[in-house]
């Protein structure tokens, strides 16, 4: 009975190694790959920005009335209003080295500082509709939230809750256009918001 065990463990153990040496060879390939784009993205010249997908906060078309003493709602409302003359851009799902390629070495610092502006709109857009929706204002921070989805934020609950909203009120059609957004998504959220809103069509 040794002999097959033994035997057994030998050919596992071989297995194993064979992965794991694969496995190895995968990541130094891969490292290899990085270094020789990010070598190559490293010696690409500044590019024109002036085609960016440069997004405005419409404040003026958002319920920027609404519970403004409230103390979260306030914070919102400044930080939002102290982007309005800034520069925002949605990157989510782009590497630095893919930026580099596109628009130069030189705009790396200036394309990050526009991508964090994005993810600092995004969230607070989501805090600001989150603190409406406890207060019963569901169709204004729902208008807060289909702003954000127009600019294809990756921010599951934001999508979750105007699916959850839709579906109450009779609007599955809508649901499915939330659906075609988070399909064009490069964000690692892309899938199981993708799988979420597909249950909700059902």
């Amino acid at each position: 009975m040794k002999l097959p065990f033994l035997a057994s463990f030998i050919i596992f153990i071989m297995v194993l190694t064979h992965r794991i040496h694969r496995q190895r060879n995968q990541e130094a390939a891969n490292e290899r790959s990085f270094w020789k784009n990010e070598q190559a993205a490293n010696s690409v010249r500044r590019k024109p920005l002036d085609k960016l997908e440069y997004i405005h906060i419409p404040m003026d078309k958002l319920p920027t009335h609404l519970m403004t003493e409230n103390e979260i709602v306030a914070d919102c409302l400044d930080t939002l209003n102290g982007l309005t003359d800034k520069k925002i851009v949605n990157f989510t799902g782009y590497t630095n080295t893919e930026l580099k390629f596109e628009y130069g070495t030189a705009n790396i610092e200036q394309l990050s500082a526009y991508d964090q502006n994005y993810t600092i709109a995004v969230t607070t857009l989501q805090k600001w509709a989150d603190e409406l929706w406890a207060a019963d204002y569901k169709s204004e921070a729902v208008s807060i939230m289909e702003f954000a989805v127009s600019t294809r934020t990756d921010i599951s609950r934001t999508y979750y809750k105007l699916a959850e909203y839709y579906k109450s009120n009779g609007q599955a059609d809508k649901i499915k256009l939330l659906l075609d957004t988070a399909e064009t998504l490069r964000s690692a959220n892309k899938g199981s918001i993708v799988r979420t809103l597909q249950k909700s069509c059902q």
